[in-house]
């Protein structure tokens, strides 16, 4: 068909679409030839019948991949264009300018075919909507695509074949550098290497990549890192470290002197961001050993992802480090109903924090009630006593042992810290040559320079003031005080167990070395925890520890309190009952949670027990006695109630205090007592003779005070 036939006018209504693109930007900047070769179509477009204002240049995409579209915001512009039907023709160098991938290209094809917008190449002019030419466009999109197969292919054939052979050069991690030669050697600079030395010691000591960390921090030393600059030489900083940085230094391959290709595989989601997949060792591309010096070995390299593997799971003794968690048995507890590890939980009760060892599995797993859940203060204590009973005889030696590794680590910190100083040093001596080298008469370099060796001396008076100032934290940390008292301890190690300064982390780090599990079986019947523990080794103990009562009966008056007081009431009032269970070493319920452990029993402390207790009151025991209110007693015996308060005193009739100031009166039976009686004439004579005798010594008593004869 001919050109001028396919184009009409109603494309010439429309406007060209001229996208200009290059791969990379190194091609933009060398490979200006094809920018010149695309930019030229727009004369293709101008013999066609379109003019200059219906003419859009599209060359956002310079320097951007055609495998895709989804990163390409020209090309997805262009689409747009095309399908709101504002384009007549779309113009490319070639396909592949336009598109590398087979689904953008035929996609562009459908839109175009849909809306009559037609294509041009260096070679002519195409209508999709024709079958022809649609035909001849697939098929230069597929030769498109397979040609940048063929060159991806071509480039990474010879790449992976250096690459196993170890010879490709990849960038180094911190710490490694090429020599003149082009070989892989360790960083000549000093201090590199003592740090990163110090970096992998110190994670085979704490075992963790978080705490390595908090040791750098609390050393106040800092990690090297390389700053890479595309087009100029990588700069040496000393920055504090991170907990991403150690977890990339301690599975990088290159440190163990291993020549590793191929660790990740990229590639790119359908919204164009990139996706990292990790690969296992044995998919790697290559992976040498020992092809260079390096600063641990291979096997230690191993142990340190297997360590990092143990502690992204479940807490376990035996597998993680411990934590700072009070529990002992974290990690070591066993249920001893299902077999499964218990877990430590804890909880902010009454002013502190309670350890609990919970088994969580069948509530986690099936929805099912826990087996059992044990209070960890009693077995820790337990526990606790059994380990210093069982570990006494090697004390001494670990003591000792622990004294070396600090003094040890603080050396080794101290050593590192000092490299920053006398790096400093070096650079204000250099400062100081160069200012000393300079011609005077030149005042603007002397200048330069002059300010330049200044900042460098106040660079090193900061280094030498964080040095002491470390050096310093670190001494008060483990003076000798802190050491004598160390070897005091050695000799006893319970006592060095019960110190209150000597971190859980440790306890538990010491108990994992010589148990290997404890099984907890709960036995509420009895008020007791089964403790079974298994020792390295084999060998067993059997404890038993008693559970902390709960809340309820921590203030519930105990049993026996209620049957004394019970016993009591039968001939005591409530103040008298305080004072004899006073006098029987007995205490109200709730003490163990009160401020006042040894608050004593008062007159409301038991009208509380009777009232909560529902026990028998006083006033009803003794009406069955048959007791007689006042009111039946003065009817009785045919009185007043002031003359029968008389009679209790004079002792004609007895009387019960039941509450206080309330008191019921004994049936005087048949011979009731009257003021007619004979005992009442006794009693009334009697009393005026003690009367007169009283007035009588009165009177022959001599005056004493003021006035006397």
């Amino acid at each position: 068909m001919n050109v001028s036939t396919k184009v009409s006018r109603d494309h010439l209504k429309r406007t060209a679409y001229l996208y200009v693109r290059q791969s990379s930007m190194r091609q933009v900047l060398e490979n200006t030839e094809s920018t010149k070769r695309q930019y030229a179509l727009r004369g293709r477009a101008r013999a066609l019948g379109w003019t200059d204002d219906h003419i859009v240049v599209i060359d956002s995409d310079q320097g951007a991949s055609g495998a895709a579209a989804s990163w390409r915001e020209g090309f997805q512009r262009l689409v747009g264009e095309v399908g709101t039907g504002k384009a007549g023709i779309v113009m490319g160098l070639e396909v592949s300018r336009l598109a590398r991938n087979n689904a953008d290209w035929h996609r562009l094809l459908e839109i175009c075919a849909l809306t009559g917008t037609l294509i041009l190449d260096e070679e002519g002019v195409y209508d999709p909507a024709n079958f022809n030419d649609r035909l001849l466009l697939g098929l230069k999109g597929t030769m498109s695509e397979a040609e940048l197969h063929v060159l991806k292919a071509r480039l990474r054939g010879g790449i992976t074949a250096k690459a196993r052979r170890g010879e490709f050069r990849c960038p180094l991690p911190v710490g490694l550098v090429y020599d003149p030669a082009g070989e892989v050697a360790l960083d000549p600079d000093t201090q590199v290497q003592e740090t990163i030395r110090h970096f992998f010691d110190t994670f085979a000591r704490v075992g963790s990549c978080h705490r390595t960390v908090r040791v750098f921090r609390e050393s106040g030393i800092l990690f090297p890192n390389r700053l890479r600059v595309r087009g100029a030489p990588s700069k040496l900083l000393f920055r504090p470290l991170t907990t991403s940085a150690a977890g990339r230094v301690l599975h990088n391959p290159r440190y163990a002197g291993a020549y590793a290709y191929g660790r990740r595989r990229y590639r790119r989601n359908a919204e164009g961001k990139k996706i990292v997949t990790e690969l296992e060792q044995e998919d790697w591309t290559s992976c040498i050993p020992d092809a260079h010096p390096g600063y641990i070995s291979w096997e230690r390299y191993e142990e340190n992802l297997r360590i990092l593997a143990k502690n992204s799971v479940g807490y376990d003794a035996t597998r993680r480090p411990p934590r700072e968690g009070s529990a002992l048995l974290q990690g070591l507890a066993v249920c001893g109903h299902c077999g499964q590890r218990m877990k430590a939980r804890y909880y902010d009760r009454r002013g502190g924090t309670e350890v609990w060892y919970v088994c969580w599995r069948a509530a986690a797993d099936r929805a099912e009630p826990s087996c059992q859940s044990v209070a960890g203060v009693p077995i820790d204590q337990v526990i606790g006593k059994l380990v210093g009973e069982v570990v006494t005889p090697a004390a001494i030696e670990i003591a000792v042992e622990v004294r070396r590794q600090l003094e040890s680590r603080l050396a080794e910190a101290d050593r590192i810290r000092s490299m920053s100083v006398r790096r400093a040093e070096h650079q204000v001596e250099l400062a100081r040559r160069r200012f000393m080298m300079v011609d005077p008469d030149n005042r603007l370099v002397a200048d330069s320079l002059e300010a330049d060796w200044n900042d460098k001396l106040r660079t090193l008076a900061a280094a030498r003031e964080e040095y002491e100032r470390s050096r310093a934290a670190e001494h008060r940390g483990l003076d000798e005080r802190s050491l004598a008292r160390l070897d005091t301890l050695a000799s006893d190690f319970q006592a060095l167990w019960r110190d209150p300064a000597t971190p859980a982390r440790e306890r538990k780090r010491m108990l994992a070395h010589i148990i290997e599990d404890v099984t907890l079986t709960k036995l509420p019947a009895r008020g007791i925890t089964k403790i079974q523990v298994r020792f390295k080794g084999g060998r067993t103990a059997t404890l038993e520890a008693s559970n902390p009562l709960s809340s309820a009966d921590q203030v519930r008056t105990p049993a026996e309190v209620v049957r004394a007081i019970d016993e009591l009431m039968d001939e005591h009032i409530y103040k008298e009952i305080a004072e004899i269970l006073n006098q029987r070493g007995l205490r109200p319920g709730g003490c163990a949670r009160s401020d006042r452990p040894d608050r004593p029993f008062d007159s409301k402390a038991v009208r509380y027990v009777v009232n909560a207790y529902k026990l028998r009151p006083r006033f009803d025991r003794l009406r069955d006695r048959g007791l007689l209110t006042t009111k039946e007693m003065t009817a009785r015996l045919g009185i007043t109630a002031c003359t029968l308060r008389r009679w209790v005193g004079h002792g004609l009739v007895t009387r019960h205090a039941y509450n206080g100031h309330r008191y019921l009166y004994e049936d005087p039976g048949d011979h009731p007592p009257s003021k007619h009686s004979s005992r009442w004439d006794t009693l009334v004579d009697r009393s005026a003779r003690k009367l007169a005798k009283e007035l009588q010594s009165e009177r022959r008593s001599p005056v004493r005070g003021r006035g006397a004869v």
